[in-house]
């Protein structure tokens, strides 16, 4: 097969020879010096202390991933297909236990060494080693990564492994075992390692830039699923310690393109001369058609938080509608599940199917599961609604605790404390009115800043109370992807994504029977019935969302239109453009 997707359907045939998306006629030119909106693994966008992005320790720069090739790599226009990069086509068995990738024989590494099955066999058994959880454990099934010769390679699973889990590992980074041989494979250094990707690593100064440069004889440039993207000459990161540093450096012009995430500054602070002169321009792109979440994770570790009643109370506490209003210009929605702005939210009462599926663990999950989904409260948008405010008192004397000397206090005379952990003075801002409410009804809270360093490292070893995070979850949730957020398995796994610690053997179940799911209605149909038991097990306060991404950026780039559905690389996708850079004076 020359590509896979979650249930066999795909867009592009054998003879595709390039993606919708890709601009063919782009030139390949200039720099493009960005503020990225996302990241990966142990990537952090405030500092970076090693080149290993691969790794759970330390804090790489984001897009280091474009430094590396995979066997295949994904259609930004399809919910879960992928074509091949590296692999020219898969065969797989009849019991889809084992797949055999035959490589293209012309795929080299960065200083023109081939790119062999030995070094695909050798990259999977590293990141199943030593790599960070996120990919590592969807290869705890694997039990064969082994070379059938220089270019064939082969890949086999338990047969414990989901379906899908193939679509998640087959985009990993391959690796050079000849210039990894002897060589740690860790976060001490600041050498970058050997790839095979459309950019290698140019200048850079730890924690303060990083530029990646565009590989001029590229191996893959003409291989369909690559062909016609990364059109700039060098892509530019550079390190801002607050939003505030890092928007005067737009304003500049020393950053060219910004996704804008406070709503301040968007709705307030786009005035500049530049602006005016219709140098910078302002644009809102629709979001991703992928299950998105954004919320508060309240640590089960800590056994304060593990009664529900306890998670509601502190739930209360946050007005949101007084928070948009005030802080956030109205220009944000509530997100009300972990699979916002997909079809795997939970509506109305669960029937057919859904409601099947709930009744195996009747008395087991909690009762509201039953019902209309949990839903967060909505406030009178006052900032201190004290009917929410005093049902949040009720339920913490109900989970036992007993108000004393202001705070709530244990049968053990400890005090309910609380401390929600930032790494930016953006999120004490609008989240100091939630903690007065906190402290009003009874609980210790406070708000702690740390570095980018600390805060990755406290993330990653769940040492918190509260922390804040987004994720995707994807257009196709897998079940790798949803035990790194949700399953047992990932709770005490350090640096995955089970913030909270959910451990739940309800939920467990439901992740699994998504990974055996053999249609799309049937997928939609377990998730759904999954979202409704997180909902009513409360494991992650829901934040807000927009249905746009709310860019800015200097008028001196052309894209083509419309961007993909699934994802949106705008370092990958768009390209200088000379013509508007010199009637801009930015040449």
């Amino acid at each position: 097969m020359h590509g896979l997707s979650a249930f066999g359907e795909l867009k592009y045939g054998s003879d595709f020879t390039h993606f919708d998306y890709a601009s063919l006629e782009a030139p390949a030119r200039g720099t493009f010096n960005f503020q990225p909106g996302y990241w990966y693994f142990n990537q952090n966008v405030l500092t970076f202390n090693t080149l290993n992005s691969f790794v759970r320790t330390g804090d790489a720069p984001p897009r280091m991933e474009m430094c590396f090739d995979a066997l295949m790599t994904s259609a930004w226009d399809e919910p879960d297909a992928l074509y091949g990069l590296v692999a020219e086509t898969v065969m797989i068995s009849a019991d889809r236990n084992s797949f055999i990738f035959k490589l293209r024989p012309e795929a080299r590494f960065h200083d023109g060494s081939p790119l062999t099955a030995e070094d695909v066999a050798f990259s999977y058994n590293l990141l199943k080693e030593r790599g960070h959880p996120q990919l590592s454990l969807p290869l705890g099934e694997m039990v064969a990564s082994e070379a059938l010769g220089a270019d064939e390679f082969r890949l086999v699973f338990s047969g414990k492994q989901s379906e899908r889990t193939i679509l998640d590992v087959v985009g990993y980074p391959i690796f050079s075992s000849r210039a990894l041989k002897d060589k740690p494979f860790d976060s001490s250094g600041m050498e970058p390692l050997l790839g095979s990707g459309p950019y290698k690593v140019g200048r850079f100064s730890a924690g303060r830039y990083i530029e990646y440069d565009r590989v001029e004889d590229y191996w893959a440039r003409e291989v369909p699923s690559a062909r016609g993207l990364y059109h700039f000459d060098r892509i530019r990161v550079d390190f801002f310690r607050d939003r505030t540093a890092g928007f005067e450096a737009f304003k500049k012009g020393v950053v060219h393109w910004r996704e804008e995430f406070t709503s301040r500054l968007w709705a307030t602070g786009y005035d500049f001369p530049a602006v005016r002169q219709n140098k910078v321009l302002k644009r809102e792109f629709p979001e991703e058609r992928v299950a998105d979440m954004q919320g508060w994770a309240l640590n089960q570790r800590r056994a304060r938080f593990r009664d529900p009643r306890v998670r509601e109370a502190i739930e209360l506490c946050f007005d949101f509608e007084w928070t948009n209003r005030n802080f956030f210009y109205g220009l944000y929605e509530r997100s009300i599940s972990p699979f916002q702005k997909s079809d795997f939210m939970a509506t109305g009462e669960p029937a057919g199917e859904e409601l099947a599926l709930l009744e195996t663990f009747r008395g087991r999950i909690p009762e509201a599961a039953f019902g209309e989904p949990v839903m967060p409260p909505v406030s009178d948008g006052s900032g201190r609604d004290r009917e929410l405010l005093a049902k949040a008192r009720a339920l913490l004397a109900e989970a036992g605790w007993e108000a004393r000397d202001g705070f709530f206090h244990n049968a053990d005379g400890e005090r309910l404390t609380l401390e929600y952990l930032v790494r930016d003075e953006v999120f004490v801002q609008v989240t100091t009115p939630f903690i007065e409410n906190l402290r009003a009804i009874g609980v210790d809270a406070s708000i702690r800043m740390v570095d980018a360093s600390q805060y990755q490292l406290r993330l990653a070893s769940f040492d918190f109370d509260m922390v804040g995070s987004r994720l995707s979850l994807g257009a196709t949730p897998s079940r790798d992807g949803l035990e790194l957020v949700f399953h047992s398995r990932s709770a005490g796994v350090e640096g995955s994504r089970n913030l909270p610690g959910t451990e739940d053997p309800a939920v467990d179940w439901l992740v699994e029977a998504a990974g055996r799911a053999r249609s799309r209605k049937e997928l939609g149909t377990t998730l759904r019935a999954l979202d409704r038991v997180l909902r009513a097990r409360r494991d992650w306060i829901s934040n807000w969302h927009s249905p746009y991404h709310r860019v800015a950026h200097w008028d001196m780039f052309s894209f083509k239109e419309p961007k993909p559905d699934y994802f949106f690389p705008v370092e990958a996708l768009w390209w200088y453009d000379e013509e508007k850079a010199k009637a801009i004076g930015r040449t």
